[in-house]
């Protein structure tokens, strides 16, 4: 029978109310506790398979931090159960484990003995971990000298190397530099394709869309929704950026499929969109070099000062791989004034992507290129077909590119 890597059964963690000791002593002392002070998590359950990737989204103060703390033993639960099978390595607070007056090599020595690996272990891993790091001579000094990103560094590669059956990221990775982020998903990427369960939380929900199977959502302490990544995540940016979602507009362009998930006020909506070709007609097959256009079609509800009509070409993972908007590309739309219509169209040349489906997301926002609100957004309103004409892309896209041979 196979057992699943972990396993959370009605978990709950109750805080005293109050932040005093002497609230805190009563607390100990008093009478059914476990139902009074305040929820951190209340009746949380769930199983993670091995070799899965599971993530969770929530709000600020839903209790993801705390869940994660007491998978990784660093807090006790109220009542509930927990069991983890194999070894669980851990990257939670920022640097916690750390000694500061330790220099980096002694702290990876260190972390690694309560990781379970004993000085042979650790020695034959050393190399990699410093190299991961990247942060050169600072390993030989105080980890007190080091910076944010520095102890980052550093945290990140000795929880990545250890071999874990159980890696636990929390949102420490979010004050890394994008290089270092872009090397530390590698990572994860490449422990889950070794077979390593991946509990994963981020606030880049295309992160947890990319690399999650399943997905939890906590909302004030308990389950709001668990599931397919996709959908759960989808759910809460509804939610957590626009309020609930409307319904798909009547007169979507067409061959354009009706809209998965909707956010937005709808102070203007949009009504209309579609992939054309040269020629203007509706186009679900790319291979690759044809001359295409993104349409978009929008009503004012309300006075729309600075509109700002935009699309976003999405992978499978759910990886933006390239967009646009109008003020992007300097290309101003008039004021609209209620019942309003405007229409704009995107050309460029499809580039040769990899086979396989892809999603435009369209959208009407109001504002300027970093400083906008979201009036309406449609996500994966149309959904296309890339079928290569020569040989298979590796990777995301094929560039342009030449060869010679030259004499040195």
């Amino acid at each position: 029978m196979e057992v699943n890597a972990v396993e959370v059964d009605s978990l709950s963690k109750i805080y005293p109310a109050g932040d005093s000791q002497l609230a805190r002593l009563r607390y100990i002392f008093q009478p059914g506790r476990a139902t009074s002070g305040v929820a951190a998590l209340a009746d949380v359950t769930f199983s993670v398979a091995r070799g899965e990737a599971f993530g969770i989204v929530g709000a600020n103060g839903s209790g993801k931090s705390t869940l994660l703390k007491i998978l990784a033993g660093a807090l006790s639960p109220t009542s509930g159960a927990i069991r983890v099978h194999g070894r669980l390595s851990a990257l939670l607070e920022l640097g916690a484990g750390f000694s500061p007056d330790f220099t980096g090599r002694e702290n990876v020595y260190l972390n690694a003995s309560l990781l379970g690996l004993d000085r042979p272990e650790t020695d034959e891993r050393l190399p990699a971990i410093e190299s991961f790091a990247s942060i050169g001579e600072f390993i030989d000094q105080p980890i007190r000298t080091y910076s944010t990103g520095m102890i980052l560094r550093l945290a990140f590669a000795v929880v990545a190397h250890v071999d874990p059956d159980v890696l636990i990221v929390d949102e420490a990775l979010a004050v890394g530099d994008i290089a270092f982020r872009q090397r530390c998903m590698r990572r994860i990427h490449e422990l889950r394709a070794r077979g390593t369960t991946i509990l994963f939380v981020s606030h880049d929900a295309m992160d947890v869309k990319a690399l999650c199977d399943r997905c939890l959502w906590l909302e004030n302490g308990r389950t709001r929704a668990i599931g397919d990544a996709d959908e759960v995540v989808a759910s809460y940016l509804e939610v957590a950026l626009h309020g609930p979602a409307s319904v798909a507009p009547a007169s979507a362009a067409p061959g354009a499929q009706l809209a998965k998930r909707r956010f937005g006020n709808q102070a203007a909506e949009v009504i209309s969109f579609d992939l054309l070709d040269n020629a203007g007609e509706p186009l679900r097959i790319l291979a690759g070099g044809e001359s295409v256009a993104v349409r978009v079609g929008v009503r004012a509800n309300v006075p729309v000062e600075s509109p700002i009509f935009g699309f976003l070409v999405r992978n499978t993972k759910g990886e933006t791989i390239f967009g646009s908007n109008t003020s992007r590309e300097n290309y101003p739309v008039r004021p609209l004034a209620p019942a309003d219509e405007s229409f704009a169209e995107f050309h460029w040349i499809a580039p040769q992507l990899a086979e396989g489906a892809y999603y435009i997301s369209v959208g009407v926002a109001e504002g300027h290129t970093d400083d906008f609100e979201m009036r309406d957004y449609i996500e994966d309103a149309i959904e296309i077909q890339v079928r290569s004409r020569t040989f298979p892309v590796r990777g995301y896209v094929r560039l342009a590119c030449e060869a010679a041979v030259v004499r040195s």
